[in-house]
This record gives structure tokens, sequence and C-alpha cells, in this order.
């Protein structure tokens, strides 16, 4: 069975897609993945670790005062590291980790935002498990929604 990094290699080489990530709760895991994929420097621009609302607000455009562990924020991030990178689809991934809750979200609540060149939007995920399953799990999810999207299968919700 292939798997899913080398799905998203081979689909972004037989269609000439460029791919993007932003990284909040995942601190650059996800891009580490990506970044094996079989000939990624051709294919895979890149990736931005904004873990600090700053970093999210000036580099990646999130709109100041949007909770960072939202369906908005992840959305935002998606799309800014897309235009920033010049790339055809982004993911991003915002949320708690755990092991305890944050700002009143409970521990294992992420955002995938997803960005394409005609729409862009976010998923909710609630994970259990310790911060490193937490992560792990994102970090998974994310790669699946990169291989729907380089399949061209728009998310709807």
């Amino acid at each position: 069975m292939t798997s899913t990094i080398q799905r998203l290699s081979d689909l972004a080489r037989e269609r000439g897609l460029t791919v993007a990530v932003a990284e909040s709760l995942t601190s650059g895991i996800l891009a580490s993945e990506v970044g094996k994929g079989e000939s990624a420097g051709d294919w895979f621009s890149g990736g931005v670790v904004a873990y600090r609302m700053p970093v999210k607000t000036h580099v990646l455009g999130v709109p100041e005062g949007v909770d960072p562990c939202s369906a908005e924020c992840a959305t935002a991030l998606a799309a800014g590291v897309r235009a920033l990178l010049q790339s055809g689809i982004a993911v991003a991934t915002t949320g708690i980790g755990g092991p305890d809750a944050e700002d009143g979200h409970a521990p294992g609540t992420v955002y995938l935002g997803w960005a394409t060149a005609n729409d862009s939007g976010a998923t909710h995920l609630q994970l259990d498990g310790e911060p490193e399953e937490v992560l792990s799990a994102t970090v998974d999810h994310a790669l699946q929604l990169l291989v729907r999207l380089a399949e061209g299968d728009v998310p709807t919700s």
C-alpha cells in the first residue's frame, strides 16, 4: 500500500502542483514529513512555523484578535502561507495539544486550514491522547488533507 506522503508526492509531480504548510500546533513536524516525499525539492515550496500570534498576524495575515484555536485562524494561516510561498495548495495546523485546556478549549481541539487557488476553509478535529499522540494524529490528518486537495477534492467542512 502506498504511503500518504508517497501518494502526495506522486500527485504533486503528476499534476505539477506546489505545496506549502503553515504550522502552529505541530511546530514543524508536518513540514518535516512533507519534505520526506520523493523529489520534494520539485514540489514542496516550504513551510512557516508561526507559533506566536504576532507571527501569525504579521507574516501570514491572520487578523488581529482572532482566536488562535479557531477555524478562522486555520483558514487564514493556510491562505497566508499559500500566498507567501506562491503555492498551489496549502494546509495549516493550529489547536491545543494538551495536556491541559487553554483559553476555554479542550486538549486535542485541532483545526486544519486549507487553501487552493479558488477556495479555502477549515476542518475541526477533536483528538484524544497525550500531547505527542495529538501531534502525530494532527500530522496524519494534515497529510491526508493535502492528498485530498492534490486530488482536487475540496473539503466541505
